[in-house]
């Protein structure tokens, strides 16, 4: 199964259609295999004074969400335009009104984010879509993970776990890479990262550990405004990062035969060493380590058979750097 490659655009658009238009052809001239937005409803999601994350200070948090936010016609617009240059749409809802708006534009995969995995009435509605669930861990603990897995597999949806850390940036030493086989044991189903590294590094080693699904924000500079856009990968990143999972899955599907050397026999011939006569040697002489010299190429008798050939007798003069052939030498 291929790795389901997600660029997080979220709110870096934002507010610009354009920008957000713009940002969906980017990320799949990259190759990713979908693009994920999120959706704010502030008057559904939030009261008018909710704090602000630390990490972005920048205009109150409702304010934010009202001036970036979309309507349900540039919402579908997006949705056409992810259709066109062959990725998925997603966005992650934060509010039922979310989830019925993206239900508007026929959103097919639901992205949970960590924030709302304990809004288990949200799950339950989103459950009862009978759509796949890609549900994100960040903040959260087991217990809530499980009340919320249990939520959501009440209605049989098919369900990726992935592992994340809600810190922006999130150091090499959180990435909890760990927590990957803990989850795929505990609930029997397949799992990813959303990784909030600066770098690609933690997304090779989660897909060489086995997550299928990988999500990394995007961005066309980190110098853009917003919350996320100084955390994200640039085009030329994203396209490193497609480019390094694509061929990291070529190596797990082709496993190595160690045994098998049928592709080296001719490099084998160049490289390994035979014994040689260290001098001329002439006939009826036995042989001793003095006369014997280990060099290129390999064509001769392999130099690990060196003592079992120690004290036979030449039955010919042989010159020196001669490979020495077993027709030559007698007990």
């Amino acid at each position: 199964m291929s790795v389901l490659i997600i660029a997080e655009i979220g709110s870096v658009h934002d507010g610009s259609l354009g920008n957000a238009l713009k940002l969906v052809e980017a990320a799949a001239e990259c190759g990713v295999d979908a693009v994920k937005f999120q959706t704010h409803i502030p008057e559904a999601e939030t009261i008018p004074d909710a704090p602000a994350p630390p990490y972005f200070k920048g205009e109150p948090r409702f304010e934010y969400f009202q001036r970036t936010g979309f309507t349900l016609q540039q919402w579908r617009q997006i949705k056409d335009h992810c259709d066109e240059h062959g990725v998925m749409f997603l966005s992650s809802p934060f509010s039922d009104e979310a989830v019925d708006l993206l239900e508007e534009i026929n959103m097919t995969h639901y992205k949970i984010p960590s924030g709302e995995v304990t809004n288990l009435p949200m799950l339950d509605k989103i459950g009862r879509l009978q759509k796949p669930v890609f549900l994100s861990s960040g903040m959260n603990s087991w217990q809530e993970l499980d009340t919320a897995v249990e939520t959501i597999r009440i209605h049989h949806n098919q369900l990726v776990v992935l592992q994340c850390t809600s810190e922006y940036p999130c150091p090499y030493d959180k990435v909890g890479l760990n927590i990957l086989d803990e989850m795929r044991a505990r609930y029997k189903c397949e799992v990813g990262l959303s990784d909030h590294t600066l770098t690609t590094y933690a997304v090779f080693a989660a897909v060489t550990l086995g997550a299928t699904v990988i999500e990394k924000h995007f961005t066309f500079s980190r110098k853009m405004y917003g919350s996320d856009a100084k955390h994200s990968l640039e085009p030329s990143e994203m396209t490193d990062l497609v480019q390094g999972i694509r061929a990291i899955e070529q190596m797990l599907a082709n496993p190595v035969n160690k045994n098998d050397l049928a592709p080296y026999h001719h490099m084998k011939d160049i490289f390994q060493k035979s014994l040689v006569a260290a001098q001329t040697i002439p006939a009826g002489t036995f042989l001793d380590e003095k006369l014997i010299a280990i060099k290129k190429p390999g064509t001769g008798i392999p130099a690990a058979h060196l003592k079992e050939i120690l004290g036979k007798k030449t039955l010919r003069d042989i010159p020196k750097d001669t490979l020495l052939s077993l027709d030559d030498l007698s007990d």
